[in-house]
């Protein structure tokens, strides 16, 4: 498995939905991008003024909400995941 370096966050994509409220389908083509994940690993922080590591407020597990431009897309054997620095987190779903 890939361990992030830093404040980033390796996130598996959660699925987002087939259809619309209204109940119409969609298609692969008109899906946007998941901006929801489950996190698979964490970084150990970056180092900020003074020597003084930053804490992460997310733990493996976790399902987050981050920004739509923020993850960069890898793949891991057949699986696809996102890294995502934790500035790119919006929140953590409870």
């Amino acid at each position: 498995m890939l361990r992030p370096i830093g404040s980033r966050l390796l996130v598996e994509p959660l699925a987002t939905e087939d259809k619309t409220q209204a109940g119409i389908l969609l298609p692969e083509t008109a899906k946007e991008k998941p901006q929801r994940g489950r996190v698979v690993s964490i970084g150990t922080g970056k180092m900020k003024e003074g020597g003084i590591k930053e804490t992460i407020d997310v733990k493996e597990g976790d399902v987050i909400y981050f920004t739509k431009y923020g993850p960069t897309e890898i793949k891991v054997g057949d699986k696809e995941f996102y890294l995502i620095d934790f500035d790119d987190v919006l929140g953590v779903e409870q």
